[in-house]
């Protein structure tokens, strides 16, 4: 056994263990299991929020997008920082009447805003098909992390298979507290972790951070500012935009907001997590240092990027714990993201065609599908091969679709009608769909300007979903109008 491994596997077990205690004295009830009994205070609020940015998408999809791409890079660090300073006034009253409800999933806040049950079903369906990839993306990155830090001790299917299993394990028994107990151990250790990183290798192998950068902008000139096409400044504006508008729309992250005891506990967070946002900026410093240090990665092989230049420079016991911090930045979000699909399932699913069904029903159904979400993510984990940040960015193109309907509902006369809300979210998700799915992008088209061409494809989904939300809301109203005035 090399001496990487011991760290690993400490870290798997401990992982296991905090999930299981979680529970203690608990009765894990439909509302314990997955919204804490809306009894979470500032810290493990801010935990599983802070845990959306510290992920296996931040661990090496970070690093390995500075690797690869250079400065559009810097859109991970931009969008989580507005997205918070939009938390501040969007989630308070999310939360409030979430609470005056007793709601347990996004669907459930559509469903009650609307007063559609079938609208809770579409919002229900888009919402797993996007926690899929982002599942994808947990387990990926698992692997990736398992079998580079493990020296090939342990195959990246073998380690994916193992983690599944402890977080579906740790899931089933203690929900959400599981999440949060884990999530104290993850950013205590990738705080250390990233900022030495960050610190260190720079100043190993260049002699500082300037230094580095200009080794990088003479041996690659331009790589270190937006390139004139492509993932250019429109690019980089638009796709900003679009992660920071859907930020929140993660159903996992309503699930978080949902086990706040208040909303000043949410106002507190959305100060202090912009802040937090400056960790990014060390993610990126080893991606950048690996540049140069470890080149010819390519394709979704950047995101080994961090891995294969801490193989290069450290023991392997040190490595061993900068593996063992990226285990715990997949199990982490990954027992959220299961934990949320179940639960959409059972809750939104499986209680629409059994209206029935009792909340002990409920919560037995999505304990037991959580198995099932963990092995259709393993084995779409398997068969895939895109980058992490791609995957990432498919999902968010397709929960973003959720936010003019949601934000909408908030003001006091909402303009949008069930159905406008239905026709817009089918409208944006299908045109994201169909663009992912036939290859086709806007540089296809030749004869738009090059501006419109490097928009990310969201952006135009969410267009799109603005328009036929608003033509449809207002036709069906009209439709209502007169029904309405002759019954007075």
């Amino acid at each position: 056994m090399n001496g990487a491994l011991p760290f690993i596997a400490a870290a798997a077990l401990l992982a296991l263990a905090l999930g299981f205690l979680a529970r203690r004295g608990k009765d894990m009830n439909l509302e314990q299991w997955t919204v804490g009994g809306r009894g979470f205070g500032s810290i493990f609020v801010f935990l599983l929020l802070a845990g959306e940015i510290y992920t296996t998408f931040t661990f090496l999809g970070g690093s390995g997008f500075a690797y690869g791409k250079g400065a559009p890079a810097y859109y991970i660090l931009a969008y989580g920082t507005l997205a918070y300073v939009l938390s501040y006034f969007m989630l308070p009253p999310i939360w409030r009447y979430a609470k005056e409800n007793r709601l347990y999933s996004q669907s459930d806040f559509f469903v009650r805003k609307y007063d559609s049950a079938a609208l809770g079903v579409l919002v229900a369906l888009v919402d797993i098909v996007a926690l899929i990839p982002y599942l994808v993306l947990q387990f990926k990155g698992l692997g990736i992390i398992v079998e580079i830090a493990g020296y090939g001790a342990i195959s990246s299917t073998v380690a994916i298979w193992i983690g599944a299993i402890i977080v579906a394990a740790y899931v089933m028994v203690s929900g959400v507290h599981g999440s949060a107990w884990t999530a104290v151990a993850k950013d205590i250790m990738i705080l250390a972790i990233v900022v030495f990183l960050g610190l260190y290798l720079p100043t190993h192998y260049y002699g500082g951070l300037g230094p580095m950068f200009a080794a990088i902008e003479k041996a690659k000139p331009g790589f270190t500012v937006l390139p004139a096409h492509g993932e250019s400044l429109w690019w980089f504006s638009s796709t900003v935009l679009l992660t920071a508008l859907g930020f929140f729309m993660w159903p996992h992250s309503f699930g978080s907001i949902y086990t706040a005891k208040s909303a000043t506990v949410i106002r507190k967070n959305a100060f202090l997590l912009p802040l937090y946002q400056l960790i990014l900026l060390f993610v990126f410093f080893v991606g950048f240092a690996a540049t140069l240090q470890v080149p010819g990665l390519s394709g979704p092989n950047i995101d080994l990027a961090l891995f294969k230049l801490s193989v290069k420079t450290f023991d392997p016991w040190f490595v061993g714990v900068i593996g063992a911090t990226g285990v715990l930045t997949a199990l982490v979000p990954g027992s959220m993201i299961l934990m949320t699909a179940a639960t959409l399932m059972a809750n939104n699913l499986y209680r629409a065609v059994n209206p029935s069904a009792d909340d002990r029903q409920i919560s037995r159904i999505a304990k037991l599908l959580v198995p099932v979400v963990a092995l259709v993510a393993v084995f779409f984990t398997l068969k895939g091969g895109q980058t992490i940040v791609a995957l990432l960015l498919m999902g968010y193109s397709f929960v973003t679709q959720l936010f003019p309907s949601l934000i909408l509902s908030l003001a006091q006369r909402n303009i949008a009608t069930r159905e406008g809300a239905a026709a817009g979210i089918i409208a944006g998700v299908a045109t994201v769909a169909a663009v992912s799915l036939s290859g086709v992008n806007l540089h296809n088209l030749a004869w738009l300007p090059p501006e419109i061409q490097d928009l990310n494809i969201g952006i135009v989904a969410l267009g799109v979903n603005v328009i036929v939300l608003i033509v449809v809301s207002f036709a069906t109203r009209r439709a209502e109008a007169p029904a309405g005035a002759a019954a007075e």
